[in-house]
């Protein structure tokens, strides 16, 4: 791992610690799982790596690391204030699971566009159900959920965002991910 990418990654992963003590501080559950379940995400690129015997350029790192950052802060605030960035979260996101999909499909020899599209669309739904199965339960419980729901319309843009990463990647996967799609990458 490159220096710029593992102080990027330290970075960030300060950056969650420090949404995990404001989430604390608040008393916000929703912004400590959150935080929590990002530094462990943090992780993930790490994992394929070694698990897989890729190599994984810095900015891919980075780039998988951003979007845990920028759904744990979220959880502070800026999913309710900002109105575009559920939004960026959903496309980036989607953009990463359907690169994986991508690089795996071209990999084995196929063709990546409806698996991307299809792996992507059925994690969204999957997630928004999770998502409303979270809110839904915790409510009758009397807590307050780690994940918020904010009805039907948003769903739907939650879906099409989704569908706007797959649309993404299908558009630029060979020029940034073809040195994983090959075998001897």
């Amino acid at each position: 791992m490159a220096s710029t990418d593992r102080t990027a990654k330290r970075g960030i992963r300060y950056a969650l610690f420090t949404v995990l003590l404001v989430g604390i501080r608040q008393r916000d559950p929703g912004a400590v799982a959150n935080a929590v379940f990002a530094a462990i995400g943090t992780c993930v690129s790490d994992f394929v790596e070694r698990a897989y015997g890729l190599e994984l350029r810095p900015w891919q790192h980075v780039y998988v690391d951003t979007a845990m950052i920028t759904h744990a802060v979220g959880m502070l605030g800026p999913y309710d204030d900002t109105r575009w960035w559920d939004h960026l979260t959903h496309t980036h996101s989607a953009t990463i699971l359907g690169g994986a999909v991508f690089a795996i499909s071209r990999r084995r020899g196929r063709d990546p566009r409806p698996r991307v599209i299809a792996v992507v669309a059925c994690f969204g739904v999957l997630w928004e159900l999770v998502e409303y199965a979270i809110h839904r339960t915790a409510n009758r419980i009397g807590v307050e959920p780690v994940l918020v729901t904010y009805g039907k319309t948003d769903t739907a843009l939650d879906l099409l965002f989704d569908l706007v990463g797959a649309v993404l990647v299908l558009a630029f996967g060979d020029r940034v991910l073809g040195e994983l799609a090959t075998e001897d990458a």
